[in-house]
């Protein structure tokens, strides 16, 4: 009988807890629906980078975005540039975990992939962990940066 007037008292504490704190149980809610609504975004970015969608891309990438590749770092344009003439075509990214960090109107998400992809001419397959930054810029969220980080298929991102 104890432990269940424990736990009943500890419920009721937690259910004052978030209804004396609306904003705060709001804001947590809030937060988990950008990390989902980053999560699909990201995922259909993959998806417009191996169907060479570069109107999309050019819609989601901020005007001054980045993209950090094992070969070099470059701007927007040209990351666009590379994906509509194939330089590096992005065939198909398995995603094997996904970690997701908002902070104000920053986003940061961590995706474990392997890639598979033609660079050059020649088909390779790689392990990464790619980060991605986005800024939300009114009801929209922009790609900041792209990072390409060469991994082992071990490799863990932690949550």
């Amino acid at each position: 009988m104890k432990i269940v007037n424990n736990a009943l008292g500890f419920l009721l504490l937690l259910l004052g807890m978030a209804c004396s704190s609306p904003k705060n149980l709001s804001t947590a809610m809030n937060s988990n629906h950008s990390e989902q609504e980053i999560m699909n975004l990201s995922r259909e970015k993959w998806q417009w980078m191996a169907d060479k969608n570069v109107d999309k891309l050019a819609q989601l990438f901020h005007d001054q975005s980045k993209f950090v590749h094992m070969s070099g770092t470059w701007k927007k344009a040209e990351e666009l540039d590379i994906i509509k003439t194939g330089s590096i075509w992005y065939k198909k990214a398995d995603v094997h975990d996904v970690a997701v960090e908002i902070v104000d109107d920053t986003a940061i998400l961590w995706n474990r992939i392997t890639l598979t992809a033609v660079v050059r001419g020649n088909d390779a397959i790689t392990e990464f962990t790619v980060t991605e930054v986005y800024k939300k810029q009114g009801n929209d969220w922009k790609l900041l940066t792209l990072t390409f980080s060469s991994v082992r298929d071990t490799h863990q991102i932690k949550h």
